[in-house]
């Protein structure tokens, strides 16, 4: 007896080898920016002896070096071969537990890739390494069409339900963690989830209070910042900007941060050229780690030029944690969800330039409302640091370590039991 509650207790502990499932920098696949801060606070947490990321391939370079960290290449978006990779890396690399930071697009844009990759956190678990998900998106909430995954109505109800199935495969993993409150509720609710659990999304950085409100100095700065093409557009907020032009502003600069959305190469060099005739139009490309805060602090507003959402924003969690006020698209559950978070914003109907230009100008309007805005987002967006999250999913992967070992435990005394029972009776025999 004594033995078996030795093995509990030490199973208690938490883990101290960590794999981190992600897309990560210099890559440009979505949740890569996530997936950084994840393992730079992983990797300084003093409880862990290591932490191994396995990282997606890409043409821009090897894996950004974290100190305390190592990088293995373990999966590229749009290979079928990515489950196969991923589970013998990860076998290999003889980590204790693995978290995976994953939307339903990580693995591909392509049905058969993309599928396959989203099998990984249920084939872990059931290998017998404790695995956690953190989930950004649910696909009851994406709409496919709009998104760009599907072409038509019947495609996008196939892979809507083809989505309703692996969202079952991911609720195998030991747990689920969600930011959202709503989407814990709907797993339980619709899938019967029990290992669904709500998590803070937590502040990237512990970042000294910035200033609020409008800088002083320069054009008065309209951002967008993301990846573009779907669902997220800025052709409206170009119009927008023209507006506002012709509305008598004679300082304003629009900058449109980030690249093209996978599903849609070589839009924004289409809206470049549509768009040569106006001052101060601004495109940066690919955003640097480094220029991320002087980006967001520069700007005296972030707009959000979305026609729909695939959950909640980590933009607008990077626009917060800066202190900035947003212009976001007044869609039902979009806004539902960033309130329930604490973020506030000024809305305007999806889809149209000139009510996006209204709510622009009502806000250039009024710096009061930019700073108390400004204020609002910040407290939303820092409440929790990534470092008390990270001390969350540890003590979760270490309950499902110890749950492991229990069933271990339970399983050997089972076969005991059975062994002296067919022992006993062939005794009598």
């Amino acid at each position: 007896m004594s033995a078996d509650t030795s093995v509990v207790n030490q199973a208690r502990e938490l883990p101290r080898r960590v794999g981190v499932i992600t897309a990560f920098p210099p890559g440009r696949n979505s949740l890569n920016e996530f997936g950084f801060h994840l393992v730079t606070h992983l990797a300084a947490n003093e409880q862990l002896d290591r932490v191994v990321v396995f990282a997606d391939e890409t043409d821009a370079g090897p894996p950004q070096h974290v100190p305390g960290s190592e990088s293995i290449v373990s999966w590229k978006f749009n290979s079928v071969m990515n489950l196969a990779r991923l589970v013998r890396n990860v076998r290999r690399s003889r980590v204790d537990a693995v978290l995976v930071n994953l939307q339903f697009a990580t693995f591909g844009d392509s049905k058969t890739a993309g599928g396959m990759g989203l099998l990984t956190p249920m084939v872990l678990s059931k290998l017998g390494i404790p695995t956690g998900v953190i989930l950004h998106n649910l696909v009851d909430n994406v709409d496919m069409q709009d998104a760009g995954f599907a072409s038509n109505p019947v495609i996008a109800r196939a892979m809507t339900l083809a989505g309703e199935m692996l969202t079952r495969t991911i609720l195998q993993a030991d747990y689920v963690a969600l930011t959202i409150p709503r989407y814990v509720e709907l797993l339980q609710s619709r899938y019967k989830a029990t290992n669904a659990l709500l998590t803070p999304h937590g502040s990237f950085e512990e970042i000294a209070e910035p200033s609020f409100g409008v800088p002083t100095s320069g054009p008065r700065r309209i951002l967008a910042f993301g990846k573009f093409g779907t669902y997220k557009t800025v052709d409206i907020l170009v119009e927008a900007y023209r507006t506002l032009l012709a509305r008598g502003y004679d300082d304003l600069e629009l900058v449109i941060a980030g690249t093209d959305s996978p599903n849609s190469p070589g839009y924004l060099a289409n809206v470049q050229d549509t768009c040569r005739d106006l001052p101060s139009v601004i495109f940066t490309g690919y955003v640097e780690e480094s220029d991320v805060a002087g980006l967001f602090t520069s700007a005296a507003v972030t707009a959000f030029p979305y026609t729909s959402t695939t959950g909640s924003s980590g933009v607008l969690h990077q626009a917060g944690s800066y202190g900035r006020a947003a212009v976001l698209p007044a869609i039902g559950d979009f806004v539902e969800v960033i309130e329930e978070e604490g973020f506030v914003g000024s809305y305007f109907e999806p889809g149209s330039a000139d009510g996006l230009a209204d709510a622009l100008d009502e806000l250039l309007q009024a710096p009061e409302t930019i700073e108390e805005h400004g204020r609002r987002n910040f407290l939303a967006a820092t409440g929790i640091p990534m470092s008390e999250v990270i001390d969350w999913h540890l003590l979760h992967l270490g309950e499902a370590m110890e749950a492991r070992v229990r069933m271990t435990i339970t399983s050997d005394i089972t076969s005991d039991i059975t062994s002296d029972i067919t022992s006993d009776t062939s005794s009598d025999i």
